[in-house]
């Protein structure tokens, strides 16, 4: 969800603390858990000051929900004030700042039949002479049907007309993944974006995604949230197909003798992809861009030069977000093309 519009169930060896936080018993023969996380509480921020939620290891895997970006549950209740309300934090045990995580996203799926959007063009998206029409923020009711794989709108909700045969396939994901960021007060709303990952809004941030992280606090304090079915790239109606989620993540811990990053990273059996956040396209794009020649450089160590030959070639870009305070940018190279290149294991 953009900028524009925001003005336990526990098994498997768990042991219960205090003030809602919850440990995984560890030993020297410890064994990575299947753990079941059903929120008690979301928060509008990525935050160094929340208490974890949840205490896990390299390994785990975690299976919980999201609410949408207005606050509303899988029920279609209330749960928190709107502006991306996140799930979390989670405490990554033996995390220390340099460190990255890596995130594999093993389930995203929807888990009610409805979404929210708005009736708008955000300002980076279109003339004045057209955003100034839509002053007044209006709500627009989509109908999800996950059997089918479409979405379209409700037209007992609002009518268009000319959309009664419109459809959408649904193509659903996190819009915000991160952890608790590194600035004077270790915290940040959740609709901003940076570093640390954040509101990312980025469609291919889906199931079988990888998501990798710089671990900028001991303890990482990880964050999901902001479910959409859907979202054209940009998010330009200053809203995605907003909705809640199931979602089943597992975590491994990249040691800052191994690998460290500047900036989130992401790949898929399609692509390797670098984000670049920044206040304008011009940094955007050149964030992104460095990302991925760090990216190439350390799995297939080739040089600045011959980067430009594979870069120049093959390089792709999606603009993922322009209605939030930075522009979101995403450098991919297919992986099938780089198979052309000797990959340092």
């Amino acid at each position: 969800m953009a900028y524009k519009f925001i003005f336990l169930s526990l098994c498997l060896h768990l042991s219960p603390s205090t003030n809602g936080q919850t440990s995984v018993n560890s030993d020297s023969s410890y064994k990575p858990r299947l753990i079941a996380y059903t929120p008690v509480a979301f928060y509008n921020s990525f935050s160094l000051q929340v208490k974890p939620v949840l205490y896990i290891r390299s390994g785990d895997t975690v299976q919980t929900e999201t609410v949408d970006a207005f606050g509303r549950d899988k029920t279609g209740i209330k749960r928190q004030s709107g502006g991306n309300p996140l799930t979390g934090p989670f405490y990554i045990e033996n995390s220390k700042a340099g460190d990255v995580l890596q995130i594999t996203l093993t389930k995203v799926s929807l888990n009610r039949s409805y979404a929210y959007t708005s009736e708008s063009f955000v300002s980076r998206s279109m003339p004045d002479s057209i955003t100034k029409q839509f002053r007044k923020l209006h709500i627009v009711k989509w109908k999800l049907d996950i059997e089918k794989g479409f979405a379209f709108p409700d037209s007992s909700y609002r009518t268009y007309d000319n959309l009664i045969d419109f459809k959408v396939p649904l193509k659903h994901f996190l819009g915000c993944i991160g952890v608790a960021p590194s600035n004077k007060r270790n915290e940040i709303l959740s609709f901003f974006q940076g570093n640390f990952g954040g509101n990312l809004d980025f469609s291919r941030i889906s199931q079988s995604a990888i998501v990798y992280l710089p671990v900028l606090h001991d303890g990482g304090f990880f964050y999901i949230g902001d479910g959409h079915a859907i979202q054209g790239d940009g998010e330009i109606a200053g809203n995605a197909l907003e909705t809640s989620l199931d979602v089943e993540f597992s975590i491994k811990l990249i040691k800052s003798d191994v690998l460290q990053i500047k900036y989130p990273k992401v790949e898929d059996s399609v692509y390797i992809m670098s984000i670049g956040p920044g206040k304008t396209l011009d940094k955007a794009i050149k964030i992104a861009t460095s990302g991925l020649l760090e990216w190439l450089q350390q799995d297939y160590h080739i040089t600045v030069q011959e980067a430009t030959q594979v870069m120049s070639t093959a390089i792709e870009y999606t603009i993922a977000e322009i209605a939030d305070p930075q522009v979101i940018v995403v450098a991919k190279i297919k992986k099938e093309i780089l198979k052309g290149l000797k990959k340092n294991d």
